[in-house]
């Protein structure tokens, strides 16, 4: 057990580490997020005078959103970057035998790495554009080390529910053998229901209630809120518990599935005799 923890602590080492050298690219993502944020704020600005209160949330929790949101972007994969783009092109080329081979489980090895990926992301993408977000506006950021270590939590949790997604999306390459429709397809289904334009909290009705139990919402949405204290406006502990329950129910669920699609994958790829 320890040496199995040792090498999965490896595999997301080497993740943190494969990405850290890419500083020019890190440095370019530092400057989109930066100036997109910037755009958003402004609207959000506009709407928010329009709308005081729109979605539960005033003026400066919805710019916290809006930031935090841009800080999470990449760490998240919310629109590519992830490992499923590798993981497929390895299902297409063979190279996937070589991993069923490994003394290691193939989910938790992906999810190893994708999770180191995800930490230098946060750090190397995320950091910048929320401290000059927080610098230029008025921000509704907490300043309890409690409420930001649930946020971590919460984010770990998130992290997981995006993993487990793109995971069935490299899956899916067994059977599609090329991913980009797919891959496409999904980016637009997570810049919507994950929260990353517009909180949730803003759709309305019954619509909103539906977008707010997917999947997609584990990954952005609860985390800022959990950042904000449980929800729009700031919902309390109880809140915050249930939202934290919420992501970790759909990362067993997700997870599950994934481990269930995999074992499908495999006799497949037996079968064909890879």
């Amino acid at each position: 057990m320890v040496r199995r923890s040792g090498l999965y602590g490896a595999v997301a080492a080497g993740g943190f580490r494969r990405y850290a050298t890419y500083g020019t690219a890190t440095a370019a993502g530092v400057f989109t997020n930066t100036a997109f944020g910037f755009i958003l704020a402004y609207t959000y600005i506009a709407l928010w005078d329009e709308r005081p209160g729109l979605g539960g949330y005033d003026q400066s929790e919805a710019l916290t959103f809006m930031w935090v949101s841009q800080a999470l972007l990449a760490a998240g994969a919310l629109i590519g970057g992830g490992f499923q783009e590798e993981f497929q092109e390895r299902v297409r080329t063979g190279d996937i035998a070589v991993d069923l081979y490994r003394p290691a489980d193939l989910q938790l090895w992906w999810l190893a790495g994708d999770l180191g990926r995800a930490a230098f992301q946060l750090l190397g993408r995320g950091v910048v554009p929320l401290v000059v977000g927080a610098l230029a506006f008025q921000l509704a950021l907490p300043t309890a080390p409690l409420r930001w270590l649930l946020f971590l939590v919460s984010v770990f949790l998130g992290l997981v529910v995006s993993f487990a997604l793109r995971y069935l999306l490299g899956l899916a390459a067994f059977w599609l053998m090329d991913g980009a429709g797919i891959n496409m397809m999904a980016t637009v289904v997570s810049i919507f229901f994950s929260g990353m334009l517009l909180p949730l909290t803003v759709f309305p009705g019954g619509f909103g209630e539906f977008v707010r139990v997917l999947p997609w919402a584990a990954m952005l949405q609860v985390p800022v809120d959990v950042l904000l204290g449980g929800g729009a406006g700031g919902a309390g502990a109880a809140s915050t518990a249930g939202a934290m329950g919420f992501q970790a129910a759909w990362a067993v669920v997700l997870l599950g599935l994934g481990r269930l699609l995999q074992a499908a994958a495999t006799r497949k790829v037996v079968v064909q005799g890879g």
